[in-house]
């Protein structure tokens, strides 16, 4: 059985939106598929798909073929990944000003009325 990994059409009219999920070959565009591993919104500017990337290496391990697109896609996510993976990794971590210091603790005094009254003659 071949398999790939290519989109599956939703939305409305001029509203495209897509799955991305892995398929028999054969079997048509929007039927029936062995897993959703993300989706892509081809409308939406930017930032536009999101994908299970270890599900996807799993796949391909096993042999299954992502179509033109999809192999656009993972490239763009993984490069993503990384690009916000990066930032975390080289930002040392600086503890803030307001950490160090302890919070003032007030030191209560006990009620007049609790301390022993003179004794009155």
């Amino acid at each position: 059985m071949a398999v790939s990994i290519r989109l599956r059409r939703e939305g409305a009219r001029n509203r495209p939106y897509y799955k991305v999920v892995v398929a028999d070959s054969r079997s048509p565009r929007d039927g029936k598929f062995i897993e959703i591993i993300g989706t892509y919104d081809p409308k939406k500017p930017d930032h536009n798909s999101t994908l299970k990337l270890d599900r996807i290496d799993h796949w391909i391990s096993k042999g299954a073929q992502p179509s033109d697109t999809v192999r656009s896609l993972i490239k763009k996510n993984k490069k993503q990944e990384s690009a916000t993976a990066a930032p975390e990794a080289a930002a040392p971590a600086v503890p803030s000003a307001t950490a160090e210091e302890p919070a003032p603790v007030e030191e209560t005094t006990a009620p007049a009325e609790s301390a022993p009254a003179p004794a009155a003659e």
